[in-house]
């Protein structure tokens, strides 16, 4: 790594995590919530990209009403940002990432970026930099590298990734075969049985040279729009507020279809580290630490005969008897009681509470006002 430049950890906040309601909400999504362990989600993701004679101070893309949540998680673990970049709407993670690409090749042309989602969990750290260690001489060389998790069972809510032929001069790096789409649970057990597929995981690793040439290549609306944002952006303390009117001018559109799917230049370091999007309550479950019986219990609870089951009280205490299977998440405002197995169905629960006046503040927050 010594003749490599270190690396700049790009860290996307821009998510809401609806699928954790109710401790995810708009005004305070998933992010910036203690989940799994002592730090939140963005401090662990920053924490672990932190390594000086690796990285470079990071840089986060957030929306801008979650600014001060950022500067002061990250003040709390003792990291100083490089930047922090306010989107003034979402506009998912390829722009997102355009930006990020061409604020570090205006400094530096060469600079290499890891993409990182601010909500994952991962078990295994020093895994994932053994990983990044590998795939940082291909993203040197032009290549645009994702990390593919170990299918550890058949998850329809994951998209996937076929491996390919190995890179002749990377070890560890091999050429992508192919990605698919969320599939049934038929296809995601043919594809654990097959070895062939791995999860992916949403982190690259590339230049920020190759990121603006496949931008202009594949999407330049978004790089057009994202570079008059940036030049008219302006500065407010410690945050660089992007321009509105631009950055509204492009598509809502994710890195893997506008530039991933489509590049001649895509590979796949294979992970086992550990990794879950945290995009369930059931995926919470399965990273948590469990009692003699699989449940995981936080806060007030009290549980009898209870199996396999996620219990979590903020406020009033649980009591729990002979549940099995059962998320049960108690909040000051607001209790959810639902299988584990309807985990990924949460939106529907969500979409109904956002269409109902008497219940409607629980779950919406315009997160384009100014906060005061």
């Amino acid at each position: 790594m010594a003749t490599l430049p270190r690396i700049h950890p790009v860290i996307l906040a821009g998510g809401s995590g609806v699928r954790l309601w109710p401790l995810s909400r708009p005004w305070h999504p998933k992010p910036f919530v203690r989940l799994a362990g002592d730090h939140t989600l963005l401090q662990a993701t920053a924490a672990r990209l932190s390594a000086a004679q690796r990285f470079a101070p990071p840089l986060v893309i957030c929306n801008r009403t979650h600014r001060f949540l950022v500067g002061e998680q990250l003040h709390q673990i003792g990291i100083e940002p490089q930047a922090i970049v306010l989107e003034p709407e979402a506009r998912n993670t390829a722009p997102a990432a355009c930006i990020a690409a061409l604020l570090l090749a205006e400094r530096q042309p060469d600079a290499l970026l890891m993409l990182a989602p601010s909500d994952h969990f991962i078990r295994d750290e020093p895994a994932l930099l053994a990983a990044i260690d590998s795939a940082a001489k291909a993203a040197a060389a032009g290549w645009i590298v994702t990390f593919g998790a170990r299918a550890e069972r058949p998850e329809t809510g994951y998209g996937y990734i076929r491996r390919g032929e190995g890179l002749a001069d990377y070890d560890g790096c091999f050429r992508i075969a192919r990605f698919v789409e969320k599939p049934d649970l038929t296809t995601a057990q043919d594809y654990v049985e097959s070895g062939q597929y791995a999860w992916n995981s949403g982190m690259f690793l590339l230049s920020a040279a190759r990121l603006v040439e496949e931008m202009e290549r594949y999407e330049p609306a978004i790089l057009q729009a994202c570079r008059g944002a940036l030049q008219q952006a302006t500065k407010d303390e410690d945050f660089l507020r992007l321009e509105p009117a631009s950055f509204a001018e492009q598509p809502n559109l994710a890195f893997d279809r506008a530039v991933m799917e489509r590049t001649q230049h895509a590979a796949v370091v294979p992970i086992d580290i550990g990794w879950s999007d945290v995009g369930s309550w059931d995926a919470l479950h399965q990273v948590s630490r469990k009692d003699e019986n699989g449940n995981v219990l936080s806060g007030a609870v009290i549980s009898v005969d209870s199996r396999n089951s996620y219990l979590h009280s903020e406020a009033l205490p649980i009591a729990a008897l002979g549940l099995d299977g059962i998320t049960v998440v108690s909040t000051a405002d607001a209790l959810l009681v639902c299988p584990r197995s309807r985990s990924q169905d949460l939106t529907l629960m969500v979409d109904r509470l956002a269409g109902d006046p008497r219940y409607a503040s629980l779950v919406r927050r315009d997160t384009g006002e100014e906060d005061s």
